[in-house]
C-alpha cells in the first residue's frame, strides 16, 4: 500500500531536527475488542430466514445466526517538540486501535425450547461461526499491525506547521484507515460460508431424529 505523507512541509531549522530527535519514536499498539457475547432466543425462524443471508430458496429455513459488527477506535496520543520561534513543531503520535465484533449476537430460533436436542444442535453450529470470527480477527492482526506501522511509526517524528499534526491524524484515520480495517474484518465472510455447507445444512436439519424437520414442515 502507498504511503501518503501526512506533513507535507519540512523544516531543517539548524537544531531543530536534533531536539526532535529527542522525542519517542512513534507507535502502533494493536488490541482486539472483547465483550461477552448475546444469545437472542426471542427471534422467529421466520423472521431469521428474513435476515439470513440472501438468496434463500423458499424450502430453507434459518434455524439460528450469528452476527458481527466491524468495529474499529483509534486513540491517540501526541508528543510534540515546538522550535523557539513557535511557527514549527515535531510530531511523535502513539496510536492504539481497538477493533474486533461488536456486537456480536447467537441467535437461535425461538421455536426450539432452551435445553433440547434441536436447541443444542443449532447452538453449537453457531459457535462454529463464533470461533471463525475469533480466529479471523487474531490472523488479520499482524498483517493490520505491519500496514499502519509502516504508515505512522517508520520514519521518526513528523515535522511541519505548528498545531497541524493532530488534526491531519484524525482525518487520516477516519477517512482512510477506519474504513481500511473494517474491510479487512469483513473478509470473514469467506471463512463463514466455508461452514454452511449443504451438506451441513442436511446433518442439522436431519439431526435429533426428525425433530427438527416436523418444526419447520
Amino acid at each position: 500500500m502507498r504511503r501518503l505523507p501526512l506533513l507535507l512541509t519540512l523544516f531543517c531549522r539548524p537544531g531543530f531536527a536534533d531536539n526532535c530527535d529527542r522525542l519517542p519514536n512513534p507507535s502502533v499498539t494493536l488490541k482486539l475488542h472483547e465483550e461477552p457475547i448475546s444469545l437472542d432466543t426471542r427471534t422467529s425462524i421466520r423472521t431469521l430466514t428474513l435476515l439470513g443471508p440472501l438468496p434463500m430458496r423458499p424450502e430453507k429455513h434459518v434455524l439460528g445466526l450469528t452476527r458481527g459488527t466491524a468495529t474499529v477506535r483509534f486513540e491517540t496520543r501526541i508528543a510534540s517538540y515546538v522550535d523557539p520561534t513557535g511557527q514549527w513543531e515535531c510530531a511523535s503520535p502513539h496510536i492504539t486501535v481497538s477493533y474486533g465484533f461488536s456486537p456480536m449476537t447467537v441467535y437461535v430460533a425461538r421455536e426450539f425450547p432452551e435445553g433440547s436436542c434441536a436447541y443444542r444442535e443449532i447452538y453449537q453450529h453457531e459457535m462454529r461461526h463464533v470461533r471463525a470470527y475469533q480466529t479471523h480477527l487474531k490472523h488479520i492482526e499482524q498483517g493490520l499491525a505491519d500496514t499502519l506501522n509502516e504508515r505512522f511509526a517508520s520514519a521518526g517524528p513528523w515535522r511541519g506547521p505548528r498545531g497541524q499534526a493532530s488534526a491531519r491524524l484524525q482525518q487520516e484515520l477516519e477517512a482512510r484507515w477506519a474504513p481500511y480495517v473494517k474491510r479487512e474484518i469483513n473478509k470473514v465472510d469467506a471463512a463463514q460460508a466455508l461452514i454452511d455447507t449443504p451438506e451441513e445444512y442436511a446433518r442439522v436439519a436431519g439431526s435429533c431424529g426428525g425433530e427438527i424437520r416436523k418444526i419447520t414442515r
